[in-house]
């Protein structure tokens, strides 16, 4: 699964881009789908994996901030503008930005029509940006060392939770067919 992610560069109009200017670290990875997404899907299919469950579990029980499956229904649905550690920062109709509680870690997810006209399924992308805090002795900017540490397990696991979110979403693509049959059938009777 996750070798059907990439690393690549942030999409020109992403909301994730203004982090960029902000010398904070920012990464991309994206996988592709042979049918069409939604960002309602893709945003609920990523929250409610097994392995972002994980992350959730860790973040209710050090951080005392739980989340649901609901709850990521809702953020993904535009009913909420908060799910676990996370604010929504910015959100269109086929992208998200969330900040989390310190404002120095953000999550992006993104859909986009692949081929002419999304006749080529749909391109998923998930990217995060570190902010840099100013150290008081020199006044520069800095990621500090905590983050050089954790950045090659960043990088998997940026890639194992999209990977992940692109395997549910495929495996939703038979019941979604038969369903549109159903539909067909009951509108030919």
């Amino acid at each position: 699964m996750m070798f059907l992610t990439r690393p690549c560069a942030v999409p020109p109009g992403a909301s994730l881009a203004r982090y960029v200017v902000f010398g904070a670290y920012v990464d991309c990875y994206t996988t592709h789908l042979p049918h069409t997404v939604s960002q309602c899907e893709f945003v609920e299919a990523f929250y409610t994996t097994p392995v972002f469950k994980i992350e959730r579990w860790l973040l209710s029980r050090f951080l005392a901030r739980p989340s649901t499956d609901a709850q990521a229904g809702q953020l993904a649905r535009g009913e909420s503008d908060a799910f676990s550690a996370w604010t929504v920062e910015a959100r269109e109709d086929r992208q998200l930005l969330m900040g989390d509680f310190s404002g120095r870690t953000k999550s992006w997810l993104m859909v986009e029509p692949a081929g002419d006209g999304g006749t080529g399924g749909t391109r998923l992308y998930f990217g995060s940006a570190v902010v840099p805090v100013v150290r008081r002795k020199t006044g520069k900017p800095a990621l500090g060392m905590m983050f050089r540490a954790l950045l090659g397990f960043h990088k998997l696991y940026s890639r194992v939770l999209l990977g992940a979110a692109r395997a549910r979403l495929a495996r939703q693509v038979p019941h979604r067919t038969t369903d549109a049959a159903r539909q067909e059938q009951k509108g030919d009777a």
